[in-house]
């Protein structure tokens, strides 16, 4: 132990392991207050000043009792693992390079980094707030925290009790509806105990961490709202909703009783669910299916409740089970394969349709899933995306929905004269058929 403290001693992580803050980062992390809310643009250092900040609150060298920290636990929490893994491989890499040989451990199936004093730095996803609850934490940071759960934060707070334990909360500004938004501005007003920070692109430009040429190609190429979200940490109404939030609002209606003209399937992947919806003449969602089967009974509930004009998902697994279903020569199934520009083209046809108003659908998942919906920032291009672990099954399907009622609306495909009731609803579930009665 004493040749390790040797090597420990005097090495901070913020200048040793990780790169050197400038002093915006510095002021937002290493300031003495327990709570610290970081609005932070994007590339502006947030998740290096906070991991720098962890890191050292693990190491804790000034401590009166030198480097016993064994069993101590320190969390990074993100809004799911993937993103908290990308932290954890931050951190590995800087430790690497900073520190001697055998200084520490790293579990890359768990996530956690064990440190020669003892203490651990776990890395968590938070899309289960109840799996956060138990332990005794010593500090912790909140990645993302605009796209965290409230639930999640309760959690972690609940965690600190007994420890006392300080926390960094960190992430970019998305709209003013959400816990992240709302405790920054008590921060912001001065509330004992906390401190309030904003960084902007500005701020990292001059700091030389991120170019003023990329920030200027991104305020050219996308919506004024998102940049300000971005680049200036300014909130938007809308959160950055590529729909709009009010003009969602303004498409929810009950399901139409009038006969189907056109549907749009999208296909369960993992643990996503096959959504099905289908269009009346006027544009009205008149039929809404959300379910989990195998794929025998699914293509079985997909054949009987189609008896119009379907647009069906045939990517990847989609593929073999639209084939089936165009083999009983019905006639009704045509494929559409995503690509990540075809479904943008997709994504943009809707918005242009709930822009204008021109389609309708329940309250319920369809419309929680589009609100959570946000642009996604490439190199070359903006996409609409649902965050990362969210479900998008339901919008998919109004989607292909409402390109095939264009499509076949154009062709003047009729309507049908006689509407026949669906076999399917979600409030009663399967009703019984002589053809399905085995299956069930």
């Amino acid at each position: 132990m004493a040749g390790q403290a040797a090597e420990w001693l005097g090495m901070r992580a913020v200048e040793v392991a990780l790169p050197r803050l400038y002093p915006k980062q510095r002021m937002a992390f290493y300031g003495p207050e327990r709570y610290s809310l970081t609005e932070a643009t994007v590339k502006s250092g947030k998740t290096f000043g906070a991991l720098s900040w962890l890191a050292d609150q693990a190491l804790d060298l000034t401590a009166p009792d030198g480097l016993s920290r064994s069993g101590r636990s320190y969390w990074w929490i993100a809004p799911i693992l993937p993103q908290a893994k990308i932290a954890y491989r931050r951190l590995r890499r800087g430790l690497a390079r900073g520190f001697a040989p055998g200084s520490f451990t790293s579990n890359d199936t768990d996530s956690y980094i064990t440190l020669g004093n003892g203490a651990t730095v776990w890395f968590k996803g938070s899309d289960n707030p109840d799996s956060l609850f138990g332990e005794d934490v010593w500090a912790a940071v909140i990645d993302e925290a605009s796209r965290v759960k409230e639930e999640a934060w309760q959690a972690v707070r609940s965690t600190l009790t007994y420890t006392k334990g300080p926390i960094r909360i960190i992430g970019n500004v998305k709209g003013r509806r959400n816990w992240f938004y709302q405790m920054a501005r008590v921060a912001e007003a001065g509330e004992p105990g906390m401190a309030y920070h904003r960084i902007i692109a500005a701020d990292a430009v001059a700091a030389g961490v991120l170019a003023a040429a990329e920030v200027e190609d991104a305020r050219r190429r996308l919506p004024d709202s998102v940049f300000r979200e971005l680049y200036l940490a300014e909130p938007s109404e809308e959160g950055g909703n590529p729909f709009g939030l009010d003009r969602i609002a303004a498409c929810v209606a009950p399901l139409s009783q009038e006969a189907p003209m056109v549907w749009g399937w999208d296909l369960a992947k993992s643990q996503d669910f096959t959504v099905g919806i289908a269009l009346d003449r006027r544009g009205c969602g008149c039929r809404f299916h959300r379910f989990q089967m195998p794929w025998p009974e699914t293509r079985e509930r997909i054949k009987v409740e189609s008896h119009r004009p379907a647009l069906l998902d045939s990517t990847g697994v989609g593929d073999p089970v639209l084939e089936e279903l165009q083999r009983d020569g019905s006639g009704w199934f045509e494929g559409f394969k995503f690509t990540r520009q075809s479904k943008q083209e997709l994504m943009t046809g809707l918005r242009n349709a709930v822009h204008a108003g021109s389609v309708h659908f329940p309250e319920g998942p369809i419309r929680l899933e589009m609100e959570s919906f946000e642009y996604e920032v490439t190199a070359t291009q903006t996409f609409y995306s649902a965050p990362r672990g969210m479900h998008d099954d339901c919008v998919m399907a109004l989607a292909l929905a409402w390109k095939h009622y264009v499509d076949k609306r154009v062709s003047g495909v009729p309507v049908a004269a006689v509407y026949r009731p669906p076999l399917w609803s979600l409030e009663e579930g399967p009703r019984r058929s002589p053809r399905l009665a085995r299956r069930w």
